[in-house]
């Protein structure tokens, strides 16, 4: 059974319009087809997470600091990849990756909107999506205005192979040697690729998101610190915020839920010449290779497909940062 990409077909990051970003304020219902990778990370990886888990602007502040935005402890993860093909700022793809849970500050979260329980212990733990590429500005600058989510810009590469297979490449603006702040053009090499394949002779079925949230264990709600912002950048899409974020009402739901092979293997990575300058060196070190992309994932994954399918995005619930979680 062919698995043909969805006909979405976003405009490259590098050529969207120079024009004001709008604000597209929450809610926002969308239709997409997305694929859902799981995996886990365990304690050992979570202790001392990849510097890949976060992109440049990201990993040199506080949003990656366990004593300002708590400790990673790991458990359910997700990569994802989504085609947006109706949202309030127009069709996009998206790259997510959520390396687990966090400890997060609950001493303010007795003040959050509906939450009357006043006795909360001083650290709770939540999902995080730490880094998220998408193609377009206008979803860039409002994601992480409306719910902390650390995007940045990136070239999305979608082909069908000759097996069938949905095949992606991702090229961000931010992982170019050296990091250039403006984040004005894609790199040159790919920083995720997979292939996605349905199973075939097993039927469709329909799958809301929401029955994860009734499962031992699994909470979808994310919790976000604020974001550092880049003035430099080069269509004004990355504002920063001052406010702590969560996100607990968000759903997706798709009639036509197939179960699906992903292959992760990356691009072997050229050697770098070690007669390189030091910066040079240090940025090597920064971004490691792995040959299945992050710790935890296979060469073959079981994944879903969720094809045509709407989801909504609520408002986040927002409080003020604490001082620190040690």
């Amino acid at each position: 059974m062919a698995d043909d990409a969805p006909a979405a077909a976003p405009a490259p990051a590098a050529e969207a319009s120079e024009d004001a970003i709008k604000p597209a304020p929450a809610p926002w219902h969308c239709k997409c087809t997305s694929y859902m990778i799981s995996f886990w990370t365990s304690g050992a990886t979570a202790a001392s997470l990849p510097a890949k888990a976060f992109s440049p602007l990201e990993r040199a502040s506080a949003f990656a600091s366990p004593e300002q935005s708590g400790r990673a402890v790991g458990g359910l993860s997700m990569v994802q990849l989504v085609r947006y093909t109706d949202t309030p700022v127009g069709p996009y793809d998206e790259l997510i990756l959520a390396p687990g849970a966090f400890e997060y500050s609950a001493s303010d979260d007795a003040a959050m909107p509906g939450n009357k329980n006043k006795k909360r212990k001083k650290t709770a733990k939540a999902m995080r999506i730490t880094r998220i590429y998408v193609s377009q500005k206008e979803t860039c600058w409002n994601g992480r205005t409306l719910w902390n989510l650390p995007k940045h810009l990136a070239r999305f590469e979608w082909s069908t192979t000759s097996s069938g297979a949905t095949h992606v490449a991702v090229y961000p603006h931010d992982t170019s040697t050296p990091y250039n702040s403006r984040e004005a053009a894609p790199s040159n090499e790919p920083f995720f690729q997979c292939s996605i394949k349905t199973i075939p002779f097993i039927p469709s079925f329909p799958l809301s998101t929401r029955v994860l949230d009734k499962l031992p264990g699994v909470s979808t709600v994310l919790v976000q610190p604020p974001l550092p912002g880049n003035a430099d950048a080069a269509h004004g899409e990355l504002p920063g915020t001052k406010l702590w974020c969560r996100l607990g009402d968000y759903a997706q739901y798709s009639r036509t839920t197939s179960l699906a092979w992903a292959d992760v293997r990356q691009p072997a990575r050229e050697a770098k010449d070690s007669a390189g300058e030091e910066g040079e060196e240090e940025e090597e070190e920064e971004e490691e290779y792995f040959e299945n992309f992050f710790p935890g994932l296979r060469r073959w994954n079981l994944a879903l497909k969720m094809a045509d399918g709407e989801l909504f995005f609520p408002a986040g619930d927002t409080w003020e940062a604490p001082k620190d979680l040690s």
